[in-house]
């Protein structure tokens, strides 16, 4: 028996539940900051504190009845959660959770990550066009302009850092941002901007507030998943938080370093025995966790502070003002990493 297939089977299989659960903590994490910064409790009746109130929302998506539009196209309404779950899922194999420890270590990680993200559209548009709705096509014909629009800014911030990494390999990427002192070699620092960039694009991509204009509750009821319920609706559900977490997944492994701990090698130096140990993996999970736990924090902070854009100031945002920024930044990246190899 192959044993590395094996384990990297079972590794995909606690990859997988993992997020699953992480979808049921980030419904419990919003509900309660949400609650604070609008000075109400949030829930507190379903177990302690209302900790159990995610799986009640899961055992109640399970329960409801199944409604279909009689003119909908019945495979493809089925089909677009499935393919919105499936992919979000399939993004988190090319997470480098420590040194060594990842799915799907593959050489052009980057490329897969750009690939599957931009798929997801057409779970989306799919669920807006076979619902035989208005307001479900109009939400998924906004989505598939906004993410069309946004993705071009993203992938030119992701191109700046390929070109300061010089490789395309996500685990390689994390490797090249501890050549620095301390934490001056994250990206983050070496390129603020495309940071930036990237960080405003993934809000765009997972259509988080003020990005949030596919779904626009005062304008198109529920946008492109207004005509489902029961699981499917919960699945779309999981695959937005799904897609929330692996977006603070990869601003964190693209820009803040990833599972590298802050001044690890000052920490090295001290403690040459934790190179290479278990313990240095469990201390590498552990700082990657809390730095998703930050930008996460900030998705909810950011959808319960500023108010939705309109759809022309969208537009403006991600074609007049991103797009020059990011090509201008990754002409300057581009010709910055060219004159240092030449000169040193």
């Amino acid at each position: 028996m192959d044993f590395s297939l094996l384990l990297t089977a079972l590794f995909a299989f606690l990859v997988v539940n993992g997020m699953l659960l992480s979808a049921s903590v980030l419904v419990y994490a919003e509900r309660r900051v949400s609650g604070f910064i609008q000075n109400r409790p949030g829930p507190n009746r379903v177990g302690p504190a209302g900790l159990l109130q995610p799986f009640a929302d899961v055992l109640k998506f399970v329960l409801k009845e199944d409604v279909r539009p009689a003119a909908s196209n019945g495979f493809l309404h089925a089909m677009a959660p499935v393919l919105t779950v499936v992919i979000a899922m399939t993004t988190a194999s090319l997470i480098p959770f420590a040194e060594g420890v990842v799915v799907a270590d593959i050489n052009v990680g980057v490329l897969m990550l750009l690939a599957l993200t931009s798929v997801t559209v057409y779970g989306i548009t799919l669920a807006g066009w076979s619902s035989n709705s208005k307001f479900s096509l109009l939400g998924g014909l906004r989505s598939a302009a906004q993410m069309i629009s946004y993705e071009l800014s993203m992938g030119l911030a992701v191109i700046s850092v390929v070109l300061i990494a010089g490789t395309l390999s996500l685990p390689g990427i994390v490797e090249n941002q501890s050549s620095g002192w301390a934490i001056l070699g994250w990206n983050v620092f070496r390129n603020p901007v495309g940071a930036l960039i990237f960080i405003v694009t993934a809000f765009a991509e997972t259509n988080r507030a003020p990005f949030d204009l596919p779904e626009a509750e005062q304008e198109l009821v529920g946008g492109f998943h207004t005509e489902y319920s029961g699981m499917k609706f919960g699945m779309f559900f999981l695959a937005e938080y799904v897609n929330w977490f692996i977006a603070s997944f990869m601003i964190v492994t693209l820009f803040f370093g990833g599972y590298l701990i802050p001044f690890q090698p000052l920490l090295l130096q001290a403690f040459p025995a934790l190179d290479g140990s278990i313990l240095l993996g469990f201390l590498q999970f552990g700082a990657l966790m809390l730095k998703v736990a930050f930008f996460a924090f900030l998705f909810i902070w950011v959808r319960w502070t500023f108010p939705r854009f309109k759809y022309n100031q969208l537009m403006q945002l991600g074609w007049k003002q991103l797009l020059p920024i990011a090509l201008a930044n990754t002409l300057l990246i581009a010709v910055g990493v060219a004159l240092f190899r030449t000169f040193l």
